[in-house]
């Protein structure tokens, strides 16, 4: 019942279209100005991530939460490397009974060699997260009990992943994909759990340029990159994913163009199955950021 609650009082407060900010640093004193300006622009949601040291995930939605008044915020990811998941369950637990509503746990196991240069020693993704779920399912009993039970999504790109999003979580939160692998993740999901996609956006309508842009990304190019791996699933070829990608791939992965093909593409997912679209930008600082959110909110919100 507890989860059935969750995942119908998300698809409730976080609309269509959200917003991730994941500019690595900045003043606290930015990101509440940025988040003040995605929430007047009408947007559901703002989702934030985080590595293994640096900007702490619970702190920052903390920052963010106070300085807004409705909209719902994301971890995108909570990083299962960075914490005890007894931690996981209490920082989200205290946030969600301070915000009711208004929380959204995103929870992911990063990359091998990212936590490796954290120190740490990697080990096989799934089995990670399937004991870390277990980890923060033990605690619930010693964490705060929120008026609103907050959902729990796991960031999830493949079929076993998606899985225990769906066996042992309220859904999954995959990114980077085309709206083909929305429709894959939503039939293996089924329609009672959530599905809540993270969409790159470039409004720019010069093909060369906007594929430029895109590349600067080293998403599709990281050592192991388990995006890779699921573009082969979809039936991407050696051949697409070398040397960067092809114009096809990155065409697939990221929504580029005029506003019409931007809102089309975010469409194209929500008729696939998601439940909500994240979009992300290219922008150098968070009040850049902020300035494409407001010119394109009139086509997304």
């Amino acid at each position: 019942m507890m989860a059935n609650t969750a995942v119908n009082e998300a698809r409730r407060r976080l609309g269509r279209v959200g917003v991730g900010l994941m500019t690595p640093l900045a003043p606290a004193e930015e990101w509440r100005n940025a988040a003040a300006r995605v929430e007047k622009a009408g947007y559901g949601s703002i989702w934030v991530n985080e590595g293994v040291g640096g900007r702490e995930v619970f702190t920052q939605l903390g920052v963010m939460l106070a300085a807004t008044d409705r909209i719902v915020l994301g971890s995108g990811i909570a990083n299962v490397w960075a914490r005890h998941p007894a931690t996981m369950q209490g920082a989200a637990s205290v946030l969600a009974d301070a915000y009711p509503g208004r929380l959204a746990l995103g929870v992911g196991v990063s990359m091998g060699f990212l936590v490796e240069q954290s120190g740490q020693q990697w080990t096989s993704p799934l089995r990670k997260m399937r004991e870390y779920l277990d980890g923060m399912d033990a605690a619930v009993e010693s964490a705060p009990v929120p008026s609103v039970p907050f959902p729990r999504v796991v960031a999830a790109l493949g079929p076993k992943m998606q899985g225990l999003a769906r066996d042992g979580a309220d859904g999954a939160l995959p990114a980077m994909m085309p709206p083909e692998h929305t429709r894959r993740a939503r039939k293996l999901l089924g329609p009672d759990k959530l599905l809540i996609i993270v969409q790159a956006v470039i409004p720019e309508s010069d093909p060369a340029t906007a594929r430029a842009v895109a590349r600067q990304t080293p998403t599709l190019t990281l050592p192991g990159s388990p995006y890779l791996r699921a573009l082969k699933d979809l039936g991407y070829d050696d051949a697409a994913l070398a040397d960067g990608t092809s114009d096809e791939v990155i065409d697939a992965c990221f929504a580029w163009g005029d506003m019409a093909a931007i809102s089309g593409r975010v469409q194209e997912h929500l008729d696939a199955g998601a439940d909500h679209v994240i979009t992300t930008v290219f922008a150098p600082d968070l009040a850049s950021a902020a300035d494409q959110f407001e010119q394109l909110a009139p086509a997304l919100v």
